[in-house]
């Protein structure tokens, strides 16, 4: 079986069609409504939908005969029947093919639902919500793996202005919102919280869960994109939404956050450690990030017309957009994405490191005015850790932007790169 209707590619596809030919099935796991059963469906030839209730029980009687089907067979949200995974690791087994299975799910299973992990059987992906050169809102004409390499670009217009950029990041990166109108694309993060607190994490374990305190603490999470917020500040800000009396403890915020996780609504950025044996002290905890800027847009209860009023607010949620693509892009290079701050304050919004030992740093500022102080806090960085034994020279420095109008490089090195230049 195919997608019917056109298929809008994506950059995992190419790791999907690799690792189908090297392991007995494929795991791809993302966030609900980021493409995976497109996806899934587009590289299967056949296909059981788990969240089907005949499926699921067809599964708790016969799990075998789900599986059946001409391979590679997609077995979509899987973790709704937890027993599969072991019936797919034990055909996977005795048989000698490859690319027999492509599971896909929105949840992490509990651990007590499967008795093996699937090394070596399964290859995990992790998708996310469509980047802007997937959708078709960046010309991809700056390419991250050449400067990793090291290579130069030639100048390149961006099409952006404020105005659209706050667009975009309200509308968000899920495809089901492509060719929709404005009034009904940035309907559809708000229903999505609404899933999650009232539904989605009552599914992942059965535990029950105050919608009401779910909220708060996706607003609070909001209120800190792109910050290194802390459990408490989290908790506290969770205090904001609702009566204190009926917050809970920290403890209860932990385990909020951690369902977060465990559903792929909550993606935080970790810090970058280059060497255990490095002399720089660094400060590692994550950044706060949604799966997607248009979530954070959504818990906070803003609109385009709030944002293109606060661009303080608005610069952390571009932040946020800039990590989802880098992320994409990085993941096609296979390559990883993490932050930066060291106990002088000295930081960057996103350390880009691939296998070989090649890195960039980036700055995101959203606007011109930032950029020569974005451009000079890269140089220090980059004078900092020159002589690290453990670490070669960066292979860029680069800020990227959203309403300069150019990609180019300056005459000190730094590239300046909008956001709709930038591609895999």
């Amino acid at each position: 079986m195919r997608t019917v209707g056109r298929y809008l590619p994506r950059l995992i596809d190419r790791e999907l069609d690799t690792y189908l030919q090297g392991f007995g099935g494929v795991l791809v796991e993302g966030a609900k409504w980021c493409g995976k059963t497109w996806t899934g469906r587009h590289h299967a030839n056949s296909a059981a939908y788990v969240d089907d209730p005949k499926v699921r029980a067809q599964a708790d009687l016969v799990p075998k005969s789900v599986l059946d089907g001409a391979s590679p067979r997609l077995i979509d949200e899987w973790q709704d029947a937890p027993v599969l995974w072991d019936v797919a690791r034990r055909i996977i087994d005795d048989a000698p093919g490859r690319g027999l299975f492509i599971f896909t799910g929105s949840a992490a299973p509990p651990r007590q639902g499967t008795s093996h992990s699937g090394t070596g059987r399964f290859a995990r992906l992790r998708m996310r919500p469509m980047s802007l050169f997937e959708s078709g809102a960046s010309s991809g004409l700056v390419s991250l793996q050449d400067l990793l390499n090291g290579q130069d670009f030639e100048p390149v217009v961006s099409e952006l202005d404020y105005h659209a950029v706050v667009r975009l990041i309200c509308r968000g990166g899920w495809p089901g919102s492509l060719g929709l109108s404005d009034p009904i694309a940035l309907a559809m993060p708000r229903q999505y919280l609404t899933a999650v607190a009232q539904s989605d994490l009552q599914r992942l374990d059965g535990v029950g869960r105050d919608p009401g305190r779910v909220r708060a603490v996706l607003a609070a999470l909001a209120r800190n994109t792109a910050t290194q917020a802390r459990l408490g500040i989290i908790h506290q800000d969770s205090l904001v939404e609702r009566d204190q009396q009926e917050a809970g403890s920290p403890s209860t915020t932990r385990r909020y956050l951690r369902a977060l996780d465990q559903i792929f609504v909550l993606d935080d950025l970790p810090g970058w450690i280059f060497s255990l044996r490095s002399r720089t002290q660094m400060r590692s905890s994550p950044k706060r990030h949604l799966a997607d800027p248009s979530l954070a847009v959504a818990a906070l209860g803003a609109t385009p017309a709030k944002l293109e009023a606060d661009p303080n607010t608005t610069g952390f949620l571009f932040e946020s957009l800039c990590v989802r693509d880098l992320r994409v892009y990085a993941q096609a290079c296979q390559a990883d994405v993490s932050h930066y701050r060291d106990n002088k304050g000295l930081e960057a919004d996103a350390i880009v490191e691939g296998l070989d030992n090649k890195w960039g740093a980036i700055e995101v500022k959203l606007g011109r005015a930032q950029v020569d102080q974005a451009a000079q806090n890269l140089l220090r960085l980059r004078k900092k850790l020159t002589g690290v034994s453990e670490l070669a020279p960066p292979a860029f420095l680069m800020v990227l932007t959203a309403t300069t109008g150019l990609a180019h490089t300056r005459p000190d090195g730094v590239h300046v790169v909008p956001i709709d230049c930038l591609g895999p």
